[in-house]
C-alpha cells in the first residue's frame, strides 16, 4: 500500500477553487504518511500496545465520567435533569448508541486526529441527537473561507452536512480553530516505534536466528544462481530443524547485520513507549511501563490527582466549553452550563473516604444527608440534612443559642 501524498499548495488552492473535496485541506493530516520505512495512520498507529493502551485510558476514563447540565442560582447551582440536551450528553445521543460509546469515539477522534467531529439532528428548532462523523468517512474541503463537510454513509451513500449541523470540538490547536493531529505531528516517533516492532516481529519469525549471507569461490551463472536459490529454501528449513546443512563447492555462510542485543532492539522498544506516553501526556505506569517510577506522588489519589490535573482536564474542559457553546442556545448559555463530575476520580479507600466525610459534617460544610449521597446511601431527612456542628453536634444556625439564654 502506497503512501498517499498532501497535494501541492497550487494543486490544493486549484481543487479549493473547484469546490474538490479534499481530507487535507481542512488540516485533516496524518493520513497515509510514511515515516522510518512505515505507514503511519490511525490504524497502523493502534497496533502499537501503548497508543492503543493512552487512547483507550483517556477515552475510556473521560466517556465514563457523569456528566450534567446545572442552572446557575443565586444559592448555588441547581442539576437540571430535564433539559432536553442533558439527555443526549448523558444518556443517550442517539439511536444507535449510549453515551460511554459516543464519547470514547469522540475524545479518540479528538486524540489521534485532532477534531472530534458530530452531526446535529434537530427536530424542528430542537436539538435531539448528536450522530458521530467517522474521520475515514469524513472528507473536508475550503471554499471561499467555509469549510465544506462531505459524509460517506455505511451505505456508501455521499451527503453534504451544512456548517450549522456540525458539532466540532479541536484538541490541541495553534489557530484557535483546527486541532493539530497527533498522528501527523507524531509521525516520526509513531514510526520509528512501528518499526522497532517490526524488526522484533522479524526476529522471531526467524526463530531468533540471524541473518546469513552465502558465498562462493568463484562467479556463478545464471542458471546457478537459480539452481542455488532453489536450493536456499531446503538449506533454510535445514537450518530452522536444527540440522547442519552442507555447504558445497566452496560455499561458505557468514552472519551479516547487526545483533538485536548490539542494536539495543529492547531498549528501544521500552524508550518508544516513553516516547508515545509523552505525546499524549500519559505517566506510563499508568499504561503497565513500570520500568520507570512516577513523579506524581507516591499514594494512588495523589496519582490521580495529577493524571485528573494534567491529562485530563484540559479534554473536559474542551468538551464543556464545546457543549456551552454549540448545543445550548445563546439565552440559554446566560442561565446553563454543562459540568463533568470527577469526584469519583479522587475518592481515596474507604477509610480516607469516611475520614473525609466526617471532617466535612463535623465542620457543618456538608450534612449528612449530603454525605450518604456521596456513597449511594438513602437519606434520613429530618436534622440528617441539616447543618450540624462538630462542637455540640447540633444545627449550625443554634450555636450559640444556649450560651446567650
Amino acid at each position: 500500500m502506497t503512501a498517499k501524498r498532501k497535494p501541492g499548495r497550487i494543486k490544493a488552492a486549484i481543487l479549493n477553487w473547484l469546490g474538490v473535496p479534499s481530507i487535507y485541506a481542512g488540516g485533516h493530516g496524518g493520513i497515509g504518511s510514511e515515516a522510518a520505512g512505515q505507514l503511519v495512520n490511525d490504524r497502523t498507529v493502534l497496533s502499537l500496545s501503548a497508543v492503543w493502551a493512552c487512547a483507550r485510558l483517556i477515552s475510556e476514563t473521560i466517556a465514563t465520567l457523569p456528566i450534567g447540565i446545572y442552572r446557575k442560582d443565586t444559592v448555588g447551582r441547581i442539576a437540571e435533569t430535564e433539559h432536553p440536551v442533558y439527555q443526549i450528553i448523558r444518556s443517550r445521543p442517539n439511536a444507535n448508541s449510549t453515551a460511554s460509546v459516543y464519547w470514547e469515539a469522540m475524545v479518540a477522534a479528538m486524540l489521534l486526529r485532532g477534531n472530534g467531529i458530530s452531526e446535529k439532528k434537530y427536530l424542528g428548532n430542537r436539538l435531539v441527537a448528536l450522530e458521530f462523523l467517522a474521520p475515514w468517512r469524513l472528507s473536508i474541503s475550503c471554499q471561499n473561507g467555509v469549510r465544506r463537510y462531505l459524509y460517506t454513509d455505511a451505505n456508501g451513500r455521499q451527503r453534504h452536512i451544512p456548517n450549522d449541523r456540525i458539532f466540532r470540538i479541536p484538541g490541541f490547536t495553534l489557530d484557535g480553530d483546527w486541532g493539530l493531529s497527533a498522528i501527523e505531528f507524531g509521525s516520526n516517533v509513531f514510526g520509528s516505534a512501528l518499526a522497532a516492532a517490526n524488526a522484533a516481529n522479524s526476529t522471531f519469525e526467524r526463530g531468533l536466528a540471524p541473518t546469513v549471507a552465502f558465498t562462493m569461490e568463484k562467479v556463478l551463472k545464471k542458471e546457478q544462481r537459480e539452481e542455488f536459490r532453489k536450493n536456499l529454501k531446503a538449506i533454510s528449513g535445514a537450518l530452522n530443524a536444527g540440522e547442519s546443512p552442507l555447504l558445497e563447492g566452496g560455499m561458505d555462510a557468514k552472519q551479516i547485520g547487526i545483533k538485536p542485543s548490539d542494536a539495543q532492539l529492547l531498549e528501544s522498544r521500552a524508550f518508544s513507549v516513553e516516547e508515545i506516553c509523552r505525546w499524549f501526556r500519559v505517566p506510563p505506569f499508568m499504561v503497565g511501563h513500570s520500568e520507570k517510577s512516577t513523579s506524581w506522588g507516591t499514594g494512588i489519589e495523589q496519582q490521580m490527582i495529577g493524571f485528573l490535573t494534567f491529562t485530563l482536564r484540559p479534554w473536559l474542559a474542551r468538551i464543556e466549553q464545546a457543549i456551552n457553546k454549540d448545543l445550548l442556545s445563546p439565552a440559554d448559555q446566560m442561565r446553563y452550563y454543562a459540568e463533568f463530575n470527577v469526584e469519583g476520580l479522587l475518592r481515596a479507600d474507604s477509610a480516607g473516604r469516611a475520614a473525609f466525610l466526617e471532617k466535612m459534617v463535623g465542620a457543618g460544610l456538608m450534612t449528612r444527608d449530603e454525605g450518604r449521597a456521596k456513597e449511594n446511601l438513602p437519606p434520613k431527612g429530618g436534622n440528617a440534612d441539616v447543618l450540624m456542628a462538630n462542637s455540640a453536634n447540633q444545627p449550625i444556625d443554634t450555636l450559640g443559642a444556649n450560651n446567650a439564654n
